[in-house]
């Protein structure tokens, strides 16, 4: 079990041939869902979280790509130019697992490695936890297996203390938008202003669009329960057998150390544990690590 942490060296940033992205649209159920695909050979799919879309993952699709993998990249309901159905109920784990099982039949696949990240990581280990059999190696960036997150304590409660301000309906659709998105700058970039970082004006851009906003928020209020927030210990949940890659930054100020790098404690397969410097949206602020770690880990 390698529990290492990544070494502390930079990584430089290998430049690579441009690689072509398609967008495919795929129904799932009625729900039309937006995929980037790129490269030939073995798949791996790509899961982003709030607020993202697969662009969050530009610099990882041309990486693997150019090293010999298909990428499939889709656009989580809700969120880029998937559809975003009204429904709070549309936005529960179970139909988020049936896009993946719709994108993956679409394009053949029946057995891919799955790289999430934010809820696209919480979407990764439940799909894993129904699709064991479908799923090759996991890579998880943020959030850690939901045992360990309850393990945690109320260090983690404390950092996800949103979560639960989200559930009000009409509060932060008020709040983050408001004075040039001025709150949401503040709590998910720690203050930074509109050009700081090219991810932060495309979360904006994105979320300014006609529904978006609240069809991201939906998420949260699809799938988080109050009356088991506070639990004081982890009930029975499932394991995951395949390799499992685990990958925390230092400067996240939403998820704790604790709830990734003890993940492992519900991996019984080959478990390692990375960090990497930087924030939250770690494909897009810590490229070059992230794109080393994926192709040592996916070889």
């Amino acid at each position: 079990m390698d529990t290492g942490a990544a070494q502390e060296q930079p990584v430089q940033e290998q430049p690579v041939q441009e690689q072509p992205v398609q967008e495919h649209i795929v129904d799932s159920g009625g729900v039309a869902i937006n995929v980037a695909v790129a490269g030939a050979g073995r798949p791996v799919l790509l899961l982003h979280g709030f607020p993202d879309s697969w662009h969050l993952w530009e610099k990882q699709i041309q990486a693997l790509a150019a090293n010999g993998y298909r990428v499939i990249a889709p656009d989580l309901r809700g969120h880029g130019s998937s559809d975003r159905p009204e429904a709070v109920a549309a936005y529960r784990m179970p139909l988020l697992i049936g896009d993946v099982l719709a994108v993956l039949a679409h394009f053949g696949i029946g057995r891919t490695s799955v790289v999430g990240h934010d809820w696209g990581a919480a979407l990764a280990w439940s799909f894993t936890f129904r699709h064991p059999e479908m799923v090759e190696r996991l890579t998880v960036l943020s959030v850690g297996h939901p045992g360990a997150s309850i393990a945690a304590g109320l260090t983690q409660r404390q950092l996800s203390w949103y979560m639960l301000w989200f559930l009000h309906v009409g509060v932060a659709e008020a709040v983050l938008p408001a004075d040039d998105w001025a709150a949401f700058r503040q709590w998910a970039w720690n203050g930074a202003a509109r050009g700081d970082d090219p991810e932060l004006d495309r979360q904006i851009a994105d979320l300014s669009r006609p529904g978006a906003l609240v069809a991201t928020l939906n998420l949260y209020r699809a799938n988080i329960r109050p009356e088991t927030y506070f639990l004081p210990t982890a009930p029975v949940l499932p394991r995951v057998s395949c390799p499992v890659l685990g990958i925390w930054s230092t400067g996240d100020l939403f998820l704790s150390r604790e709830q990734m790098s003890g993940s492992g404690g519900w991996v019984d397969g080959p478990w390692r544990f990375a960090e990497v410097s930087g924030a939250h949206w770690i494909p897009a602020q810590a490229p070059a690590e992230l794109t080393a770690l994926l192709l040592d880990f996916l070889a």
